[in-house]
């Protein structure tokens, strides 16, 4: 059998694919969820959840010896300047176990919790985030946590002992003409007695260069004993017909092992199939819910580096008379600094505890951590470079070659720059967040707002939605946020008043889902075209998040004795600055340029704005904006390159 075309496919079938791969059902309950309801339920994180006494001891014992390996065994400056991970470090985390963190021991893995995994991402990220992006790849969302997941018995028997030990993995989705809308998914596995045969090309394949072992999405038709659809396999690197064409060169994170990996007749044992055919895409959103939490665990550590280089660095320098940390200017950035730093660790703290416990459902609360910490922690690394001035701009090496510290913030912006793309760009996570925040209003009143729907179906949904909508719009007038009193726990003795924080959640929360449900009434059907508004909706979800999970935090250390007051007063300042972002963007829900902007982008890409472009010269070289991935024989040479 041959590889079939793949036609084009229209944006509502294209909605259907990725509505089909959502988890439907909301079993347990989500703080984030009902965040975005209007009901704030600072029980379901508050007492902080905490790890049990031995999964502690197993952490802290295996960070231990994750730090003296990155002080002695990390060179950070050595793999960006030959753009490559030495074989020997590789080497050494592998004796390590660093690449079995999250395996169960009888798989020969450490078994550490999302806590500690978590925990070590950050310490490894500090020091190197391409390290941090190899570890993260093969266990986030390479061949372990899908297997650990969806895996048979035999599946984790056969593979995860390599993980742990000796394999590197790598997760390939991604392709030339495929980035966030799946339905498009070219690369093919058609059944062939008890194989499959795959045909395609997969883009950004991280880890893919070095990789033992893929997971890789592949469409399968639909044919007779075959249900078909986008389906997941393991499939060794090795194998014949797997050539890794071009190892890719990046802005940042110039040691990252990502490449171009095309199939030509590959024949992947049926046996390798992860769970059943169709079932790709959401085994892949189900790993990302909590895989997305290696982000924001590395994007706290560049904060905690932040902040570190910023006060060593506001300190030594003078101008003006005076350390340029008291120069206000410069103050109000490590302040920012200092306070984000706090509210993310707290978020990766909670959100990692949660995941653990698995009494909630944190797909909302993991894709909210992904989101603000990328976006915070790009910007905290723009401030560091611009407090460091000319020296924040200029490299490591040519400070070094001039006799000062060898500081990378240049550098370390270039690497976070990606944390804004990786696992679901920003924008691609604003419409995620908000699909899963409007779900209970789609499952009561989805019908009404669907233009295929018959008459029938809008009559009840409509019934549906009139008992829903007198049931919840009530509680939204009032709640415990507009009793002085409430929360009081969150202002002990001596301590900053945290509780006027929480009470202000609680209130925007209500405002937050008032906004919501006037959006869904005035626009209907058009609602998921306001990307504008439905961005902002998030975002002020993310920041109430954020204050919550800081809150939280700075009383579970100030009932544990460690760094109460100080913690109280970080929780404080992120709360505030947090409070004057949330007031900005209820202001934009319904006063901004959306409007506007949609009609000059309609004139730009109609040509009205091109003598606009006059004037310059393009330095882009020539070829196609896309690279032919039509399926076939590989014509390049194969640089895969496995490491033992």
């Amino acid at each position: 059998m041959t590889a079939p075309s793949v036609r084009p496919v229209s944006e509502r079938e294209a909605r259907q694919v990725a509505e089909a791969a959502r988890e439907q059902d909301w079993k347990k309950p989500s703080f984030a969820k009902e965040l975005f309801l209007g009901r704030f339920r600072l029980d379901l994180i508050h007492p902080h959840p905490t790890p049990a006494p031995d999964d502690v001891r197993r952490g802290e014992e295996f960070l231990a010896k994750l730090r003296d390996f990155c002080e002695t065994r990390i060179d950070s400056a050595r793999i960006e300047r030959e753009a490559r991970i030495p074989d020997e470090t590789v080497a050494g985390l592998k004796e390590l176990g660093a690449f079995g963190m999250k395996i169960e021991p009888k798989y020969g893995g450490l078994g550490l919790n999302h806590v500690y995994y978590n925990k070590a991402l950050a310490l490894v990220g500090s020091v190197s985030p391409v390290v941090g992006a190899l570890l993260s790849a093969h266990q986030s969302i390479g061949v372990p946590q899908p297997l650990k997941l969806f895996g048979t018995r035999e599946q984790k028997e056969k593979f995860l002992p390599r993980c742990a030990r000796t394999d590197i993995t790598a997760f390939l989705l991604t392709e030339p003409d495929v980035g966030s809308d799946p339905a498009r998914l070219a690369t093919s596995a058609v059944p062939d007695g008890d194989d499959y045969v795959l045909d395609g090309v997969k883009l950004w394949t991280t880890n893919g260069v070095v990789a033992d072992l893929l997971v890789v999405m592949a469409r399968v038709p639909r044919s007779e004993g075959h249900k078909g659809g986008i389906t997941a396999f393991v499939v060794e690197a090795t194998a014949e017909g797997v050539t890794v064409e071009n190892r890719n060169a990046f802005m940042g994170l110039r040691g990252i092992e990502n490449g171009v990996t095309r199939f030509h007749q590959v024949r992947v044992p049926a046996s390798h199939r992860i769970g059943p055919e169709g079932a790709g895409l959401k085994i892949a959103l189900t790993t990302l819910n909590t895989g997305r939490l290696s982000i924001p665990a590395m994007c706290a550590a560049s904060g905690k580096w932040a902040l570190k280089i910023a006060r060593e660095w506001s300190s030594a320098r003078e101008q003006w008379g005076k350390p340029i940390a008291k120069h206000e200017a410069v103050g109000s950035k490590i302040s920012y600094i200092a306070a984000t730093t706090f509210a993310l660790e707290a978020i990766v703290d909670l959100s990692s505890q949660m995941a653990d416990e698995d009494r909630n459902d944190i797909r909302i609360e993991a894709a909210l951590a992904k989101l603000y910490a990328s976006e915070a922690a790009w910007l905290m690394m723009d401030e560091l470079v611009q407090i460091r001035g000319g020296r924040g701009y200029e490299s490591a090496a040519s400070l070094a070659a001039r006799g000062e510290r060898a500081v990378p913030a240049e550098q370390m912006l270039r690497d976070a720059r990606i944390n804004r793309i990786f696992e679901g760009s920003t924008e691609i996570m604003h419409l995620l967040i908000a699909r899963e925040a409007v779900d209970a209003h789609l499952s009561v009143a989805g019908d009404l707002i669907d233009p295929e729907k018959s008459l029938g179906d809008k009559a009840r949904a409509g019934a549906r939605a009139g008992g829903f909508y007198a049931r919840w719009l009530p509680k939204l007038v009032a709640g415990p946020g507009q009793l002085p009193r409430t929360y009081a726990e969150f202002h002990p003795t001596g301590h900053r008043d945290l509780s006027r924080h929480l009470r202000y959640v609680e209130r925007s929360s209500r405002k937050l889902a008032r906004s919501t449900f006037y959006a869904m009434s005035r626009w209907q059907g058009r609602m998921e075209t306001k990307q504008g508004f439905l961005g902002r909706i998030v975002d002020i979800g993310a920041e109430l998040f954020a204050m919550s999970a800081a809150c939280v935090r700075a009383e579970h250390l100030r009932s544990r004795g460690e760094h109460g007051t100080e913690a109280y007063q970080l929780a404080d300042a992120f709360c505030r600055q947090s409070r004057i972002r949330v007031e900005e963007l209820f202001g934009r829900l319904w006063t901004n340029t959306d409007d506007l902007d949609r009609k000059v982008v309609s004139g730009v890409m109609g040509g009205a704005y091109a003598w606009l472009e006059a004037g310059i010269v393009d330095p882009s070289g020539e070829g196609p904006w896309i690279a032919d991935a039509t399926p076939g024989p590989s014509k390049a040479e194969n640089v895969h390159r496995p490491i033992r």
